[in-house]
């Protein structure tokens, strides 16, 4: 697909902020291995209470943090509602508890586990290529971190299984890691790729991409997923913008406090 103009400017800015990054000396930084003991399912486990003290985001700040269709350019627009692969699709089963746990958490956007504060989301749809995205912003505590090396572990881990789809037949599922730019204080990226034929033969090939960020004591959760091109510069994008809007109004609340 030939990318529109607005959102050729947009990669391009980001490409040069995180060359620059590089350049000064950011990394992604060392993950300690996540224990088993955390989520016996190999999902996220539930995080504990932010540090005391810590100053919180109220509704208003979390609600001025989030991207909008504007920030990603044109085709894309306020969602319209689940897409449909979300079920058909996303939702499925493995026999692999630990990659049944990724599949889970993607689905049910709970990528930091069911005890994650979502403070505010947002969906926007590609008009063009029929993508989604989804967009959280979350308080999760030392979850973060955990969330972050269980994640890195996954390409290892969950390189390639098989599971089963909501219509019964099985899915090749194929987990790789994904590039993000050096934005907040840590991050992890990822990208799932589920193919399939139905019993009708029609071949199905569902692409997400998943991307984590940790920003202080608060967190960003986002999934790029649809069954035609998935533009992983416009994951990067969301990242970037998302997480140097989420550090401003962090800076505006600690001067407000």
């Amino acid at each position: 697909m030939t990318p529109s103009p607005t959102r050729t400017v947009l990669v391009s800015v980001l490409s040069l902020t995180a060359l620059l990054a590089a350049a000064s000396g950011c990394s992604l930084g060392a993950f300690a291995e996540r224990p088993t003991a955390d989520s016996p399912t190999g999902g996220p486990s539930d995080p504990a209470a932010s540090p005391a003290g810590a100053p919180k985001l109220t509704e208003a700040q979390a609600q001025a943090a989030l991207i909008t269709p504007a920030d990603l350019g044109d085709p894309w627009v306020p969602t319209q509602g689940a897409a449909t692969w979300r079920d058909g699709l996303l939702k499925a089963a493995s026999d692999n508890p630990g990659c049944q746990g990724l599949l889970d958490a993607v689905y049910t956007e709970e990528l930091f586990g069911a005890g994650a504060r979502t403070r505010a989301a947002t969906g926007l749809d590609d008009g063009l290529d029929g993508a989604q995205l989804r967009y959280q912003i979350l308080t999760a505590g030392p979850a973060v971190d955990r969330t972050l090396a269980w994640l890195k572990t996954l390409p290892e881990k969950c390189g390639q299984f098989t599971a089963m789809a909501t219509g019964g037949y099985v899915q090749s599922v194929e987990v790789a890691e994904a590039t993000l730019p050096a934005v907040g204080d840590a991050r992890q990226g990822l990208r799932i790729t589920l193919t399939g034929e139905t019993e009708d033969g029609e071949l199905t090939e569902l692409t997400v991409d998943v991307a984590a960020v940790r920003v202080g004591d608060d967190a960003i959760a986002l999934t790029n997923g649809g069954l035609g091109h998935v533009a992983s510069d416009v994951t990067q994008l969301a990242a970037h913008l998302g997480a140097r809007r989420l550090e401003e109004v962090r800076k505006q609340g600690r001067v407000q406090v």
